[in-house]
């Protein structure tokens, strides 16, 4: 017989929430909001927050435990609103803090938690204490509160050191002093408009505990730390002695990122946490060089989860994903963190994209490649990433099954990396289209007014509303996927999985009486059933006691 779905999507009134359960972060999935692209509610084209407000009823029918939303916060956005002008104030284009407290408190009576974004590296140089330093010279304690130096050369005309900034070009940027004279030099490892803030003083850090209680106090269940392997440089902020110091990322240690002293910061912030009920939890944005430093940012008494980068890079290959998915369970165990998975973000090339073009491309394309391969590939991983133990992050629109938009104009591109030279690819425009929600309208339901990054042609066919109650969609198997994890017990939490036998190119793990099996290569094997097939990602054909499972397929199975 043929099964796909063999589980009716759980109703709405069935739908559990994460309301009163002990350690929700644990197991949590995870939905990452990001808010200018997500729904607009006033037709200005820009996503907002009370869009995000009246589509919360979707999220909860969708399964997910919590929303992470991207920065919000008032911002002249030279990146994207990681550029923090005011960490206690939401910028007019998403709306006002009454807006966010509408939607902390609709997402509490949804039964969703809300986790907001947290961006303690750097700010704005239009934060008020960057425009003290500046207006202030040199030797203010204002200047005390960032990175600012001297530079080298006869008339300081040189960079203070050789570090590079992560959007392309030197870390440095030298300014004009109130008197008009070139000056001293700030750091900043992202654009000039984000110099790094000096967490050596202690005004930083008050600072910070004080924007954690805001936030805490209006209701959030969490913060997700941006770049949270920075704040702290190494003394004396050394030379790295190379060029190209963006291919070094992710392989060493630099002087700028990783450094042990971040972790005496997040104790002292999860002292904070604690003091307040309801299990508000953190998320590091670490970039480690390996999953086992990785492990030192959620500690006991440090944060609660670390994103897996290494997994998100991981190739759809059965070898390399056993090796990572082992290597991080091996990790975290140790520590008593849960895992985390995470296939797309806000950052990288959409892994229906990703998987549709060769492996070795790196995490941001600008080729379609073959795209019924990459989403036929992509919804066998998110099966995969949810059969695993521990917490999944799902980036808004992967449940559509929405490849990247790879060739948006050169004249639309707002990335900011885009406009830097030799800094990253600059392309992450193509996973911030605004999301389609309608076959038709201006812009597919996203608002009224069109939508800040032009949506392509049959945008619509991917919709909300076209996948909706249509069989084998890629927007019910999510439902469904999210319905079945939650209603079973060997799924979710925990640390461990039992290897099983399987074909080459396959992966085949046991928790408890659920089995899950991926095929991850281009051809139909055939494999032993291990008991009712719960849910597949592609057409499963069973008989006398085995399964014929196609390409680039995943199945659950229960012998419950």
């Amino acid at each position: 017989m043929s099964q796909q779905h063999s589980a009716a999507p759980a109703p709405t009134s069935a739908v559990a929430t994460v309301a009163g359960r002990h350690d929700w972060w644990r197991d949590a999935v995870i939905y990452q909001v990001y808010p200018r692209s997500f729904a607009d509610s006033n037709g200005d084209g820009m996503g907002d927050l009370e869009g995000v407000r009246t589509r919360l009823p979707y999220l909860r029918d969708l399964g997910v435990d919590a929303v992470w939303l991207s920065p919000f916060y008032a911002s002249p956005q030279a990146d994207a609103g990681y550029d923090v002008a005011d960490y206690r104030a939401v910028d007019p284009m998403f709306g006002t803090l009454l807006d966010a407290d509408a939607l902390i408190r609709d997402a509490h009576a949804l039964g969703l938690r809300i986790i907001v974004d947290l961006v303690p590296n750097h700010s704005s140089d239009q934060y008020e204490w960057f425009r003290r330093a500046l207006a202030e010279g040199p030797g203010s304690p204002a200047r005390d509160r960032y990175h600012f130096r001297p530079g080298k050369g006869k008339n300081g005309e040189l960079p203070p050191n050789d570090w590079e900034s992560i959007f392309g070009g030197p870390a440095w940027t030298r300014v004009t002093e109130p008197d008009g004279t070139p000056g001293e030099w700030y750091l900043h490892l992202f654009a000039p408009e984000q110099p790094d803030f000096n967490w050596e003083h202690p005004a930083v850090g008050d600072e910070f505990r004080s924007i954690l209680r805001f936030w805490l106090d209006m209701g959030v269940d969490g913060f997700r730390i941006d770049v949270a392997h920075g704040l702290v440089k190494a003394e004396g902020l050394p030379d790295l002695g190379s060029h190209e110091q963006l291919k070094l990322l992710g392989n060493d240690v630099m002087p700028f990122f990783d450094q042990d002293g971040v972790h005496e910061i997040y104790r002292q912030w999860r002292r904070i946490l604690d003091e307040y009920s309801g299990e508000r939890i953190f998320v590091a944005e670490a970039w480690t060089p390996t999953v086992e430093r990785t492990a030192h940012y959620v500690r006991p008494d440090e944060l609660h989860q670390a994103f897996n980068f290494q997994y998100l890079g991981t190739h759809w290959d059965a070898e390399e994903l056993r090796a990572v998915i082992d290597r991080t369970l091996d990790a975290m165990r140790p520590v008593g963190a849960p895992a985390t998975w995470v296939l797309s973000n806000h950052d990288v090339t959409r892994h229906s994209t990703r998987f549709a073009n060769p492996a070795g491309l790196g995490t941001q394309i600008r080729l379609a490649g073959d795209r019924a391969l990459g989403l036929r590939r992509a919804r066998a991983a998110t099966l995969l990433m949810l059969a695993l133990p521990g917490s999944a992050y799902v980036y808004q629109g992967e449940e559509l099954g929405l490849p990247d938009v790879v060739d948006l104009p050169d004249e639309v591109r707002q990335d900011p990396a885009y406009f830097r030279g030799a800094g990253q690819d600059g392309f992450r425009d193509g996973c911030r289209v605004p999301i389609p929600w309608t076959r038709e309208g201006s812009s597919y339901g996203f608002g009224d007014g069109g939508s800040w990054l032009p949506q392509p042609a049959g945008w619509g066919e991917l919709s909300v509303e076209a996948q909706t109650g249509a069989p084998g969609s890629t927007l019910e198997l999510y439902r469904e996927a999210l319905a079945v994890r939650r209603a079973t017990a060997d799924l979710g939490a925990g640390d461990t999985v039992e290897w099983l036998r399987a074909p080459e190119g396959v992966l085949a793990f046991r928790r408890g009486d659920f089995v899950c099996v991926a095929n991850t290569t281009g051809e139909s094997v055939v494999v032993p059933a291990h008991g009712r097939v719960l849910l597949a990602s592609g057409e499963v054909t069973e008989t006398a006691g085995e399964a014929k499972v196609p390409a680039d397929t995943t199945v659950w199975w229960t012998r419950a």
